[in-house]
């Protein structure tokens, strides 16, 4: 086959992954640039002087905000515009990084799990196609969202934020999205699974932030191995360095030499990586619906249980230096914190460090309400339901592996936070008092996975729209106080009504009231499905 057949048909399915994803990722694009300009909006209202800003960059200079947000590069004259590629440069990045994964992932490894791709193979389709039409597709998103952002930063008007900084800071967001796009694209050939290689694409964001964090706090030497470190390299609205950006081109242009070699190399629907043989036979758990929907989800649960207890003993040693930190800048963050009552100021930091926690695990318990609607589009949901088991049992185990993972999940928080954080306010009370918080968000949680029950139920292919009371809640924890939004949008939210401790005292009346409307939302859900056909 010659050069020009391996690529038949690649703007055929180029057209058709934009049909597909017409909703999805102007979602993304949209949810990202909104947060990007409510961040600068944001910054302008909390720091109007030089002398704000500049009291600002002394705390953001010791190790725990740098290793959060980046490199020192940008604090020696703290302009709202150092201000945005410093604290949302590498945050924006990972959002971008993850959006890339997914978009090469769903139209590569899943449309060969599912078998699709080799119907579509079996046409006058190129052996290249796939993987050229997704790869452009990605590239296409990448460079749209950095035209959108740099066009909007520069139109905004204030001094710092320049045209050729807006730019630059757009340009950098493409680079990483590109970076993680060949990444994924390498990973897709070598995993039989499309659950694999997306969790692998995702360790490889974990990696590249840790090795940026590890690189700003020493000598900078593992920040230049990191994609996100490339890009907070580039300086923009500082010294404004294009150059860094060439890494990012090698970078892909050498995974995208490796990975279309190993498409054409090896089979349809097989990784080069063999998946490990299975036991010859079925433990005692899979002799359920219950036990099946935990053998599919437990690692993708462990690895978030780990990571959750890391993220809340990473911010726990944080909690003890919020009096030296940030009582330079006054009352300008009380919009984002909930109120002291003359109280200690850290314990209005932890019970913010803990809603944060409670909206990423809401990420994991979704995730695991939501793979029964990934099992039904596999059609693997008819064999179950032809036998002994009812829709009731079926949907009732996914239901109780999710809300008891949320359980867990925001235990895991919860200890992690407490242990590094009665450590650095040298109390171990904070202990209990952070588990407790952890696990008061836990009816937040349980409202989110019923509204998933609820859409699911009555409207499948809608399930996906779940995400948005996730994404709501990130705005209105974040941006709700300092945009002053009205108190009933903010009461939208689950994670409002929960009491903010150890800031507030723990009451009950919320979280029954939360628990009651979860119920209401699973049984809602539960009726639906009864009700509906299941999709083959």
């Amino acid at each position: 086959m010659n050069s020009h057949k391996s690529f038949a048909g690649t703007w055929i399915l180029m057209k058709f992954m934009m049909r597909r994803d017409r909703i999805q990722i102007p979602l993304w694009i949209f949810g990202l640039t909104l947060t990007i300009f409510a961040t600068l909006v944001s910054f302008e209202e909390m720091y109007p002087g030089e002398e704000d800003r500049q009291g600002i960059a002394v705390t953001m200079a010791n190790p725990a905000s740098i290793a959060l947000t980046g490199p020192k590069l940008y604090l020696e004259d703290y302009t709202i515009g150092a201000m945005m590629s410093h604290q949302m440069l590498g945050m924006a990045g990972i959002v971008v990084a993850l959006m890339s994964v997914f978009l090469i992932v769903r139209h590569t490894r899943k449309e060969e799990e599912t078998g699709r791709a080799e119907l579509v193979r079996a046409s006058v389709i190129g052996r290249h196609a796939i993987v050229t039409a997704a790869f452009i597709w990605a590239i296409s998103v990448n460079l749209g969202l950095a035209l959108i952002v740099a066009l909007g930063l520069g139109a905004v008007g204030v001094e710092s934020v320049t045209w050729e900084g807006s730019f630059l800071f757009g340009a950098g967001l493409a680079s990483v999205g590109l970076s993680f796009s060949a990444l994924a694209l390498l990973f897709a050939q070598l995993m039989e699974h499309a659950r694999a290689a997306s969790g692998l694409g995702a360790g490889a964001i974990a990696v590249a932030f840790s090795m940026r964090a590890i690189g700003d706090l020493g000598d900078e030497t593992l920040s230049w191995l990191s994609p996100i470190g490339w890009a907070q390299q580039t300086s923009a609205y500082v010294d404004n360095l294009w150059w860094p950006l060439i890494l990012c081109l090698v970078f892909t242009t050498i995974l995208v030499l490796i990975a279309f070699p190993l498409s054409a190399t090896r089979d349809v629907g097989a990784g080069l990586i063999r998946p490990r043989r299975g036991r010859a036979e079925a433990s005692a758990m899979l002799n359920g619906p219950l036990g099946l929907a935990f053998r599919l989800q437990r690692m993708n649960l462990l690895i978030w249980g780990f990571a959750m207890l890391l993220f809340g003993m990473s911010y726990g040693a944080f909690i003890g230096e919020a009096e030296e930190m940030f009582g330079s800048i006054g009352d300008s963050l009380d919009g984002m914190l909930p109120s002291r009552d003359g109280g200690v100021l850290a314990d209005s930091f932890a019970a913010m460090f803990m809603t944060v926690a409670a909206m990423i695990g809401s990420i994991p318990a979704l995730q695991s309400i939501l793979k029964l609607k990934s099992e039904e589009n596999a059609g693997r949901i008819d064999p179950l339901l032809s036998n002994v088991v009812s829709r009731t049992r079926l949907l009732g185990s996914y239901l109780i592996v999710a809300l008891l993972s949320s359980l867990f999940l925001m235990l895991m928080a919860g200890v992690g936070m407490g242990i590094t954080g009665s450590q650095s306010m040298e109390d171990s009370s904070y202990l209990g008092t952070l588990t407790i918080a952890g696990l008061s968000f836990t009816p937040a949680l349980w409202v989110t996975i019923g509204l998933a029950v609820s859409i699911y139920g009555y409207f499948p292919r809608k399930a996906s729209f779940s995400w948005a009371m996730v994404g709501f809640a990130f705005f209105v924890v974040y941006l709700g106080g300092v945009l002053q939004l009205p108190e009933w949008v903010l009461n939208l939210s689950p994670f409002t009504h929960v009491p903010r401790v150890p800031a507030e005292d723990f009451v009950w009346t919320p979280i029954l009231g939360l628990t009651a409307t979860a119920l209401v939302f699973i049984l809602a859900g539960w009726y639906g499905y009864r009700s509906r056909d299941i999709s083959n």
